[in-house]
């Protein structure tokens, strides 16, 4: 690409960024950062993309979760463990549902950086510079805390290097083994609060018992005790990004080496402004948030700034609208991508659109209207005869009590007893596999939608 370098985003306004204090400080960080290692690497992400090319055709479904913002004060094996194993739970009862694979990705080893409705808060009559993230600054409400300090890079490198070593390990060290999987979820139907969710999982123990007799199990079967599992951020805190982009030397492109895929958050998508500037450039498959206010000029100058080869698994539109209001705005983003011809992977984001302020004061968001919003988006799809391909939640494996609802069901008054994040509250364990349970219903509804029409 003759007219970009890792470098070009500088020249293009910057928003959602920190104003760093030391330049010196600063040039010396992104130099260290410059000589280690990348992250990930370009036939990973290569493979990745082919993966999501499966899911435009709905031949794949894209499972896109995990934290709001990482945590370098929550860094621990159990928990990264504890994440894994859900988002495998939840894979394989999306997999039986929607009869296709189920392309596996981490907000995970990366998403330290976070936008802000505002560049300051103010507690008690004191203001000071917003939180954005520990690879920024810190949570702590103090002037200094809140000082951006450009060495906290250096720490979200090493804890995403680690993080992403012990997620390798998990995929291909027998952890992700199929009927381990199966078994715990076994476990979540056990109560008497989760009976119609008993079925689909005796459905799914049926197909595994049926598996083995026809002598496919996972002790011969390589393929079902290992899995493919990648990572994604927001592409935030340019710096650390551009420090991270390599050269792959099999092709001559230009990867970002910070994780498999990156993405461009709703308040950072000009497309004139930096973060555009910055993807159109490497190789990753990429994210594209598209909120109430995305216009279709726009979403079609950036369809063709981001995915100039309209390939098919390079860009995933992922639609965050809020429950109630997705008939207002999909549909006519759905129109411009089909006048376009555009190959796009369609996601929804329920969580972001659906935050609200307790009565116990307390940021949440109701289990009922993340649901809503996910069968919003697959009844506008079926309608506009287009593909459902894929959903992206901010969840944890830890048993929080951050979002309200669910068969275990937490309330107002629940919300203090683990309310744990950093930032905005994720589904825990329970939520995101029931979640996942009520999702591979909508999936196995439009198979049976499907082959209805093919043989009429």
């Amino acid at each position: 690409m003759a007219d970009w370098s890792k470098t070009t985003w500088r020249n293009k306004p910057r928003i959602q960024m920190p104003e760093y204090t030391d330049a010196q400080a600063l040039a010396a960080v992104e130099a260290k950062l410059g000589s280690y290692p990348p992250l990930v690497f370009a036939g990973e992400a290569r493979r990745l993309k082919a993966a999501l090319g499966k899911a435009v055709t709905g031949d794949a479904f894209l499972l896109q979760g995990g934290d709001c913002a990482e945590s370098f004060a929550d860094f621990s094996a159990d928990n990264i463990r504890d994440t894994f194993k859900v988002m495998l739970q939840m894979a394989m009862v999306l997999t039986y549902g929607a009869k296709v694979p189920v392309v596996k990705v981490g907000r995970m080893a990366g998403q330290f950086a976070k936008p802000r409705s505002a560049n300051t808060e103010t507690i008690n009559g004191v203001e000071l510079p917003s939180y954005r993230g520990d690879i920024i600054n810190e949570l702590a409400f103090t002037e200094a805390a809140r000082i951006p300090d450009p060495q906290k890079m250096l720490q979200a490198y090493t804890q995403s290097a680690a993080t992403l070593n012990l997620l390798r390990a998990f995929s291909t060290g027998g952890y992700a083994d199929v009927n381990s999987v199966h078994s715990w979820t076994l476990g979540f139907t056990d109560g008497a609060e989760v009976e119609k969710y008993r079925a689909m999982a005796e459905r799914i123990s049926d197909t595994l018992d049926f598996m083995r007799a026809a002598g496919v199990s996972s002790d011969r079967a390589h393929s079902l005790q290992t899995v493919d599992f990648y990572t994604s951020h927001e592409s935030l805190l340019l710096e650390y990004e551009q420090a991270l982009t390599r050269l792959d030397s099999t092709s001559g492109d230009m990867i970002a080496g910070s994780g498999h895929m990156i993405w461009i958050g709703d308040r950072t998508r000009q497309p004139d402004g930096a973060h555009v500037e910055f993807a159109r450039g490497v190789i990753n498959p990429i994210g594209l948030k598209c909120g109430p206010t995305m216009q279709v000029d726009d979403l079609k100058r950036l369809i063709a700034t981001l995915n100039p080869e309209n390939e098919a698994g390079r860009l995933t539109l992922i639609a965050r609208f809020g429950a109630g209001s997705v008939g207002d705005h999909l549909p006519r983003l759905i129109k411009a991508v089909e006048e376009e011809g555009a190959k796009v992977v369609w996601a929804c984001d329920a969580m972001h659109g659906n935050t609200i302020k307790s009565s116990s004061g307390y940021k949440t968001r109701p289990f009922d209207s993340v649901l809503r919003e996910v069968q919003e988006f697959f009844a506008i799809h079926k309608a506009e005869g287009t593909i459902a391909g894929g959903v992206h939640f901010e969840m944890t494996g830890s048993d929080v009590t951050e979002c309200t609802g669910g068969v275990r069901a937490v309330t107002d008054e629940n919300l203090s007893d683990r309310y744990h994040t950093a930032c905005d509250p994720r589904l825990n364990a329970s939520q995101s596999l029931e979640l996942a349970f009520l999702v591979a219903e909508e999936l196995s509804a439009r198979n049976t939608a499907q082959s209805l029409a093919k043989a009429g």
